[in-house]
This record gives structure tokens, C-alpha cells and sequence, in this order.
């Protein structure tokens, strides 16, 4: 199938103000890209483009005084299928990790699985290690966070989302991650695009999201705790650590937002819908 894609958000600032990107879909879907999803700016103002450390593509400018306007639209293939599903992948003895993998056992800013560890092996300590462990994380996480916006906080770590019981996608995202690591499973978080492709009716106005991603049986595989269901059309955007390594906007000094808007949606054609699970 094919899906447009992209965002606009509008700010303004009060003086000239350095910021940071991260809004362009992730290299590892590049070669899908029938309409690479630029960064356009209004006004126009020089972009440097650079990869960080996970790889993600970023993009540095500097906001002139007044509002302006950040802004993708591009145009994609997609095979059509929800995200995969390894029942039987096993969990990897830490000792067998690969090091490159091992960073994303380690507690972060907002996922302190330290915090977490004793709460994390009496909870899930007697569910079978692999597959069916991380899917218990995801359904207790899913079930105990109450979604609502209104409940969002920038600041809320998984420990805190815990005890709260509130938030959005990120803090269910953050609450999974931290629990997977202090389970021993290198977790990774993940933000980008989850559309309502293949869904009766949408359930919000679209949003940019956040899921995890698990090593388990030597390669990673997508967990969303927040939707916990089958999607298709899944985009990835950027990966890290938590939300503290890959924030959409990443601003040197005050913005206030004026606009904001995302989109996802799958291009009619003739075939009419391919979705396969």
C-alpha cells in the first residue's frame, strides 16, 4: 500500500533560537520513500542535516524572532503488514548479549529500571522469559495507565508513571521500557508515526507516538504498550534510549507552540486495502 505522511508545527520565539529535529523518517525506511519527507521551513532559514549517535536523522537551525513554521510531507511504500509477531523468541542470558546491545539494559533518564528491579521480578518473575514476559509487561502497563492528554507532563519518569497510574504514550513507552530492562531485556525506545490504518474509525486527531522496541532471539521486534493491538503502518522516526535522546523538537531557549499537526493516512488505489497480519 502507499501512505502519505507528515507534520506542521508552528512557534514563535523571542529571539534568535537554535533548535533541533528529529521529524524525518528513520534511514532504515529511506529506501520506501517514493517522496523523501524534507524539512521545509517558513521562512526559509539554513539546515544542517546529521545523524546522532543512534543513527536518527536530525536537522539543526536557528529560529529567527517571530513565528515560524517546520514542516515534512512525503509520500511512502508500504507492504501492508501488521508488525510482526516471534511467539517462540527467546530471552538472550545477558552473558550472551551482544555489546552493542547492552546499553539498553542500563537505566536512563526517564526509565529508572534500577528503581524498578525488585517491583519488576515479583511482578513478572514466575511468567515463562522471552515472548510471553514482555507481553505481560505490556498488558499490565496497558491496563494500569489511564491515557488521557490532559495528564501529560514532560518530565514524568517511569517510576512516577507507575505511581500515578496517568499519562500519554510516552510514560506507558517509559514505564515498559524500564520494566523490560530491569527484567534483563535490552529495550529500546521508539517514536514516529501509528496510523488507524485498518481500523473501523480513527479514535483521535493524529499525534506523533511512542512504542519499544525488545531484543529477543538475536533481533529486535516492536511492543506498543500504550495501543496494544495490531496496527499496520507503523513508521519509525527515531530510536533511543528514552524520550530524553529523541525529542521532536529540541529547543536552546523558549518556544511557544502555535500550531501542531500530524498526519498518516494510506492513498486510495484502485487494489483498495492489502493489509495482511
Amino acid at each position: 500500500m502507499r501512505i502519505k505522511l507528515g507534520c506542521r508545527i508552528s512557534f514563535e520565539v523571542a529571539a534568535p533560537t537554535p533548535m533541533i529535529f528529529l521529524l524525518n523518517v528513520h534511514y532504515s525506511r529511506a529506501s520506501d520513500l517514493e517522496r523523501p519527507d524534507l524539512l521545509r521551513t517558513d521562512p526559509a532559514v539554513p539546515v544542517e542535516a546529521y545523524r546522532d549517535v543512534f543513527g536518527n536523522w536530525c536537522s539543526r537551525l536557528v529560529a529567527p524572532p517571530g513565528q515560524m513554521t517546520v514542516s515534512t510531507d512525503g509520500t511512502m511504500q508500504d507492504a501492508g503488514l501488521s508488525d510482526p509477531v516471534g511467539l517462540d523468541a527467546p530471552q538472550i542470558p545477558v552473558e550472551h548479549l551482544p555489546s552493542d546491545e547492552l546499553g539498553f539494559l542500563l537505566p536512563s533518564r526517564y526509565c529508572e529500571s534500577d528503581v524498578l528491579s525488585d517491583f519488576a521480578w515479583d511482578r513478572f518473575g514466575q511468567t515463562p522469559p522471552g515472548w510471553a514476559r514482555v507481553q505481560a509487561v505490556c498488558d499490565f502497563v496497558h491496563g494500569h495507565i489511564h491515557f488521557g492528554y490532559e495528564h501529560s507532563r514532560p518530565t514524568r519518569t517511569a517510576v512516577e508513571a507507575l505511581n500515578e497510574g496517568v499519562g500519554v504514550c510516552r510514560d506507558f513507552t517509559h514505564l515498559a521500557v524500564a520494566l523490560c530492562r530491569a527484567l534483563n531485556i535490552p529495550t529500546r525506545y521508539c517514536t514516529g508515526y501509528v496510523s488507524d490504518i485498518g481500523l473501523p474509525n480513527p479514535i483521535r486527531p493524529m499525534d506523533f507516538a511512542a512504542w519499544m522496541e525488545v531484543y529477543l532471539g538475536g533481533q529486535w521486534w516492536t511492543f506498543d504498550p500504550r495501543n496494544n493491538d495490531t496496527r499496520f503502518g507503523r513508521v519509525l522516526v527515531a530510536r533511543g534510549c528514552d524520550a530524553a535522546d529523541v525529542p521532536m523538537v529540541h529547543s536552546f531557549g523558549r518556544h511557544d507552540l502555535t500550531g501542531f499537526e500530524v498526519w498518516i493516512d494510506q492513498i486510495d488505489e484502485d487494489t483498495g486495502a492489502n493489509w495482511q497480519v
